[in-house]
């Protein structure tokens, strides 16, 4: 039997912000899921910043992490670039065993309360991708990490020592979560301004692409984010989109 859930149109996002904190596990998190959405809000002059809580450096099984992690790290950076960002910022938990607990949560909270942010947008923090493959601990553990730091980050008497230690004030200003790649969306944005740039974005990691793949790295990016977006388009009017699950605060 087919869900009417799955079969609802989504709804527009929101647009009424002008800043957003994307809070992701690792770099490419963003470029396979919203980076067409994220060039789209930057041309529109809204300021968005990228904090991964690793730099992905148990993610390619023939480059020691040592020497992984500032490649990875350089990729993420020029990726970035592509779709307009242009502060990436980096916790250094170790890729493969993050942990979700009170020191990701204050790690997250630290950077919303920095960066002030009305919309933060993370990755699917439930076990499977569409209830048959399973999800990375990683991806849950900064999903989940992420969606509390929004309201630790409002709250003086949660993680006090960020004021006494950092001088980072409470910052309550954040009015939704956007988690990407959900298997329950809500919400979509028109990708088609920023789909070819989410393309070259996801192909700046070149590295990891190639390690994860036989295909020409332009074939398997473009079918993969074309496919992707047409797909959620069914549900959006017929446009290509990227979806999102809206939390409101």
């Amino acid at each position: 039997m087919t869900d009417p859930m799955n079969e609802a149109q989504l709804e527009p996002m929101p647009g009424d912000w002008r800043r957003a904190l994307a809070v992701v596990a690792h770099p490419d998190d963003l470029e396979y899921g919203c980076a067409a959405a994220i060039a789209g809000w930057t041309d529109d002059g809204r300021e968005i910043a990228y904090l991964l809580a690793t730099r992905g450096e148990a993610g390619i099984d023939t480059i020691a992490p040592a020497d992984c992690a500032p490649l990875r790290e350089r990729e993420q950076r020029a990726s970035a670039a592509v779709v307009g960002v242009s502060t990436v910022e980096f916790l250094d938990h170790r890729d493969g065993v993050v942990e979700y607990g009170t020191g990701l949560r204050r790690d997250i909270a630290a950077a919303i309360r920095r960066h002030r942010p009305e919309l933060v947008i993370t990755l699917n923090h439930r076990d499977t991708w569409g209830g048959t493959v399973w999800n990375t601990p990683d991806h849950r553990a900064v999903g989940r990490a992420t969606l509390d730091a929004a309201a630790d980050a409002g709250n003086r008497w949660i993680f006090p020592e960020l004021i006494s230690e950092q001088g980072l004030e409470p910052w309550d200003g954040v009015r939704w979560v956007a988690v990407a790649g959900s298997t329950s969306p809500t919400h979509a944005v028109d990708a088609t301004a920023g789909l070819e740039r989410s393309v070259r974005s996801l192909m700046e990691h070149r590295s990891y692409i190639e390690a994860l793949t036989e295909q020409d790295p332009e074939s398997y990016c473009r079918s993969f984010l074309l496919g992707s977006a047409e797909a959620a388009g069914a549900r959006f009017g017929g446009r290509p989109a990227v979806t999102f699950e809206l939390f409101s605060r």
